[in-house]
This record gives structure tokens, C-alpha cells and sequence, in this order.
């Protein structure tokens, strides 16, 4: 395949993907973005959301609560605190996000409430997103 990368997504506690892949698209903290091979170099935490790997084989797509990712020009290497391919993504398994989320939220510090009432609000729009 033509104009690949390495692409590897692995969590504490295994490997879930390592493919050639043609481009990733990545739920950054900041906003989404796609990398492509020859991508500048950068290191972005993620949101949770919904990452895609285009490979040979396809698409695939992983649910993924937080964590990093770091491009360079010739891969992709995702580190995220929980991921789980999309199919394995049921209802239970993102309750079990929100609630983690809204409990952290209700123990934040005032000066954090802000950013844990945001990542509630973006694992509510994970759910939203993905057909469980």
C-alpha cells in the first residue's frame, strides 16, 4: 500500500492495533485532525471519542477515553488510558466512563470543575455518537 504509516494503539493493558495505515484520524483535545504520511511532528492529548485507522483491510474504529497521540512523518502511536474496538463498545462500558467522569466532576477543585465538566460532557457526546 502506497503512502503508508505505522499505526499502533495500545492502552495499559494491551496492544489493540499495529497496521500500515493510509491515515489516522485522531480525537484531539484541541480539535480532531487527520494524519497522513510526511504529517509535522506533534503530540496532542486526546478526548474521548472515536478514533479511525484507514488501512488494506479498511477502516477501524476504536472508542478511546483519554490519553495522547504522537505523530511523526512516518507513523502514529496512540497511547490512550481505555480504547476498545467500536464493536466492543456497548452501553455498559461508556456508563461505566460517564459515571468515572461525573464522579471525578463532582470531586473536582473549583478550579477544575471547568475541564472535568467538559470531559463529561464529551464522553455524553461519545455516547451520542456511537450506535450501542
Amino acid at each position: 500500500m502506497a503512502n503508508t504509516m505505522q499505526f499502533d494503539l495500545v492502552t495499559p493493558e494491551r496492544k489493540l492495533a499495529s497496521f500500515p495505515a493510509t491515515e489516522v484520524q485522531i480525537p484531539g483535545a484541541d480539535g480532531d485532525l487527520t494524519a497522513m504520511q510526511g504529517h509535522a511532528p506533534l503530540i496532542t492529548s486526546l478526548r474521548p471519542g472515536v478514533l479511525r485507522a484507514t488501512g488494506a483491510d479498511g477502516y477501524k474504529s476504536f472508542v478511546v477515553s483519554g490519553g495522547f497521540a504522537e505523530v511523526t512523518g512516518d507513523g502514529v502511536a496512540v497511547l490512550a488510558e481505555r480504547a476498545v474496538p467500536i464493536e466492543e463498545a456497548t452501553g455498559t462500558i461508556i456508563d461505566s466512563m460517564l459515571d468515572e467522569a461525573r464522579s471525578l466532576a463532582a470531586a473536582a477543585l473549583p478550579e477544575d470543575k471547568d475541564a472535568a465538566m467538559k470531559l463529561v460532557h464529551d464522553i455524553e457526546t461519545l455516547r451520542g455518537t456511537v450506535a450501542i
